[in-house]
């Protein structure tokens, strides 16, 4: 008998904590990381690709366009400290979820703004954020954040991870660094 077993899409349980997965897109995965990677309850983030049909992608394919992938981070937290709520709230405060395949001057479908959520629920929740974010009217122009299942996540390789800490002095993920205090 199952009992008191509950199975859940998307959750795993180490020995003494719970963590969560969601998988986001939000423009260069090097500033979203940066964010992230700050953020209390937050145990794991690591820059890949997602959303494409192309096996194991690397940069530059991504890069290109033709893969389908977009640049994301798959984001690991503890629901104790954090709620998934939490961590798609800080996802839309830092960046732009009304310009499509676009961030700044990163422009493709590689830099989409994208939610790859690894369970119904997540799904709902992500669907209620966006929906509270627009009733809200943060923005003059609609949310256009996509919301699809997960599937394979490609890590992207070793030198994106962790680049805004390897790479402080960058100018890029400078801006990163100014966002991410308002977060605090």
């Amino acid at each position: 008998m199952l009992g008191n077993f509950i199975v859940a899409v998307g959750l795993f349980w180490g020995t003494n904590a719970m963590s969560e997965t969601i998988t986001v897109g939000g423009g260069c995965f090097w500033c979203v990381e940066a964010v992230f990677e700050q953020l209390q309850g937050v145990t794991k983030v690591e820059s890949g690709y997602a959303g494409g049909s192309v096996t194991n992608p690397t940069y530059r394919q991504v890069c290109g366009g033709d893969t389908g992938h977009a640049e994301v981070v798959q984001i690991s937290f503890d629901p104790k400290v954090i709620a998934l709520k939490d961590v798609l709230e800080v996802f839309f405060a830092v960046h732009d979820p009304t310009t499509l395949n676009r961030q700044g001057n990163d422009a493709g479908t590689q830099y989409r703004s994208a939610i790859f959520h690894h369970s119904p629920a997540q799904q709902a929740v992500a669907r209620e954020v966006i929906d509270n974010l627009t009733r809200a009217k943060l923005w003059s122009s609609p949310i256009v954040t996509e919301v699809t299942a997960a599937s394979v996540f490609y890590i992207a390789e070793d030198y994106h991870q962790e680049y805004f800490a390897n790479n402080p002095g960058q100018g890029y993920c400078q801006f990163v660094d100014r966002k991410s205090t308002r977060l605090n």
